[in-house]
């Protein structure tokens, strides 16, 4: 006996047509697939193209920057005019110099301790030829005279390189009253201090001062104690 089974149509799922984009066996076509996958590459790969210009830009510049790059001397401390440079006294520093820039290469290390400073130049600075020149140390027709001095007498601001008066102040100095130098009782004289040092296990602070012959010989005249310094500005003005 042959039984024949109706089957019954699938009513939940709607009928396609021909032209439905999704084929028999339900997978979507492959065109639409490759047109997706593009779309979403290309922001990926612009975005790969510009961090390999922007590597390259920072190469190119590191290079650049890099290039022209010398160890050369720089100061470890500050030194002043007139001080004989010592080995304490340099670092090596790596910097980008300019074609026209006197500097000190650090192999010529040896060739410049011992020399004489002719410039004041604090800690950090670069080393140059003319700063170890000694050249006016002192200057010709000036002298380099020696201020003991208390504090009260003297500006704490007062470093190397400043431009300062060196003033005659008539007082006593242990029983005798001390005549002026000059027949000015207010003598005053201009100066650049080249060195402030305070020696062990003493109450004074020596400032080194620079000046004329004729002035260093009338300071040296006069009694300790008797001798202010009076800050100027930068320029000596």
């Amino acid at each position: 006996m042959t039984i024949n089974i109706a089957t019954q149509p699938d009513t939940d799922r709607p009928a396609r047509s021909a032209s439905d984009p999704w084929v028999a066996d339900g997978k979507k076509p492959a065109s639409r697939l490759r047109g997706t996958k593009r779309r979403r590459s290309l922001p990926h790969l612009l975005l790969g193209v510009l961090l390999v210009v922007a590597c390259a830009a920072a190469f190119l510049v590191v290079s650049l920057n890099s290039g022209n790059r010398e160890t050369v001397l720089a100061l470890a401390r500050p030194v002043a005019v007139g001080q004989v440079l010592a080995a304490q006294d340099l670092k090596e520093a790596s910097v980008a110099v300019d074609p026209g820039v006197s500097v000190v290469d650090a192999s010529q290390a040896a060739g410049v301790l011992g020399r004489t400073m002719s410039e004041s130049l604090p800690a950090g600075a670069l080393l140059t030829l003319d700063a170890v020149s000694g050249v006016g140390v002192p200057e010709a027709g000036q002298a380099i005279a020696a201020l003991s001095l208390k504090a009260g007498q003297f500006p704490v601001e007062v470093s190397p390189g400043s431009h300062v008066l060196v003033v005659f102040v008539p007082g006593l100095s242990g029983a005798v009253l001390a005549t002026p130098p000059t027949p000015d009782s207010t003598a005053v004289w201009p100066a650049v201090v080249t060195s402030v040092t305070n020696p062990a296990n003493q109450q004074v602070t020596v400032v080194s001062v620079q000046l004329s012959q004729a002035a260093a010989r009338q300071i040296a005249a006069v009694p300790a104690g008797q001798l202010s310094i009076v800050m100027l500005p930068g320029g000596g003005q």
